[in-house]
């Protein structure tokens, strides 16, 4: 029920604020607006309010809205509202109508983004795990412990880490721009300082997805090497290993966090491996066999011992003052709309995966989530969407805004209106390719939904 709610009003909130932005530009613009709907189909609620009696109406299938202006070519217009008909007005004020909902799209990012600072939101500490072998991460020098504590493309200006979501972010950016990524680090506990320097050689031009964090070895938050459920009848169990289980070392080794012992794990399938644990105050030795299955990725088996295996990641209060919230609220609408902008780049032209783009479903999935977490989170989450929403609105692609935009700038610089014949050509090719972005996010969705990606 909260997934369903928090869908809805994600996608009531986004489009009335994007319809809006239309709404009030043509009003400023002197531009007579016949109806401001939200959602498409059978009508289920109207109202007429203004001067000029406009309909506000929502409709059955909230997948969208439209504001539908006074337009000659639309219908026969009377003689003494010409003036107020769009297609009258200069080229100016019709630009400004159409970009004005996009534009109200980032500027409600900006406020969310702020308000979820001023808020608080409760993030990741920037304290890292141990980075897989052969990663970026590992090769710089990055260890089990190492926090983050500021970041820089060029090792002059920095920025603060102050969650392992900001560092993400950074790291994106290091890859999407072909930089490598500075840091300084301290140990978890504040002490010394020291700065890495994490060559993205190599990794740049792979396929930049959702798993591009990990492979970096960026993405594992430091965890202690504590045990939690033991599932009965499974290796853990088999052994002795009981609940809160602190491991010390395996095979002498000695165990620097959850994400190496995850490590040591996986790569053990069938071998027995003599493990010490601290329990109660006191040490025992216990020897453990993996059980072996097979990989979701390639073909090779992986261990398993059946065991939640890591403590709760520690976290911290990520706040600021309203005045610093709205800058930090107007740079993050920024690093997010380029990033989008750079995504959707990369996967026209191969060097970014499909599998990037989600549709409804996903949406939903993810509304709920974060709303499960706290209004922080949530609005959060509202803020990525809108940029999302305001970013691919501005898209050159007919049938989006930015399609129209696009119009008017071969007007502008040509001093002639596109065609007839030729807007019903770019009709019907938006059309083909908004049914085609729309297939394969849905596609996307239902194979995440079934576990397949």
């Amino acid at each position: 029920m909260l997934t369903v709610l928090a869908f809805v009003v994600t996608l009531a909130l986004l489009i009335v604020v994007h319809e809006w932005g239309h709404y009030r530009a043509a009003v400023a613009c002197d531009v007579k607006v016949l109806r401001f709907s939200i959602g498409f189909g059978r009508v289920l609620w109207r109202r007429r309010l203004g001067r000029d009696g406009c309909e506000f109406v929502v409709s059955a299938l909230p997948l969208g809205g439209y504001v539908r202006m006074l337009d000659e070519r639309e219908g026969v217009v009377d003689g003494s509202e010409l003036r107020r008909a769009f297609n009258r007005k200069p080229l100016w004020q019709r630009f400004f109508v159409v970009i004005a909902g996009p534009l109200a799209n980032l500027l409600l990012a900006v406020l969310l983004y702020a308000a979820a600072q001023v808020w608080g939101v409760q993030e990741v500490k920037p304290v890292l795990g141990t980075p897989p072998v052969d990663t970026a991460a590992a090769r710089a020098g990055l260890r089990a412990g190492d926090w983050i504590r500021a970041a820089s493309a060029d090792g002059i200006e920095w920025r603060e880490v102050r969650s392992l979501s900001d560092l993400r972010w950074q790291a994106m950016e290091a890859v999407l721009e072909r930089k490598p990524l500075h840091l300084t680090v301290s140990d978890r506990d504040g002490r010394g300082s020291r700065q890495i320097l994490v060559r993205l050689d190599g990794v740049a031009g792979a396929d930049v997805d959702s798993q591009t964090l990990s492979r970096l070895g960026l993405g594992t938050p430091y965890s202690e090497p504590v045990l939690g459920d033991i599932v009965a009848g499974g290796p853990a169990a088999l052994a002795g290993l009981r609940r809160d289980d602190r491991v010390l070392s395996l095979d002498g080794a000695v165990v620097a966090d959850a994400a190496a012992l995850r490590q040591a794990i996986r790569a053990a399938p069938g071998v027995p491996m003599r493990w010490m644990v601290e329990r109660d105050g006191r040490r025992v030795e216990l020897v453990v066999t993996p059980r072996q299955v097979a990989s979701t990725v390639g073909a090779a088996s992986i261990g398993r011992i059946d065991a939640a295996v890591g403590a709760a990641v520690e976290k911290v209060l990520v706040r600021s003052e309203p005045g610093q919230a709205l800058v930090e609220g107007a740079r993050r609408t920024w690093e997010v709309g380029t990033l989008t902008l750079s995504m959707i780049g990369r996967m026209l032209v191969g060097q970014a995966a499909l599998s990037n783009l989600s549709g409804p479903l996903t949406i939903a999935d993810v509304a709920g989530q974060s709303a499960s977490l706290g209004l922080s989170q949530y609005l959060a989450f509202l803020a990525l969407v809108s940029v999302s929403l305001g970013v691919l609105n501005l898209l050159p692609l007919p049938m989006l805004d930015g399609g129209h935009l696009m119009y008017y700038l071969f007007e502008g610089v040509t001093g002639r209106p596109v065609s007839d014949v030729w807007l019903e050509r770019l009709q019907r090719g938006g059309i083909a390719v908004l049914v085609l972005l729309m297939s394969v996010a849905l596609y996307n969705d239902v194979a995440r939904l079934l576990g397949l990606q």
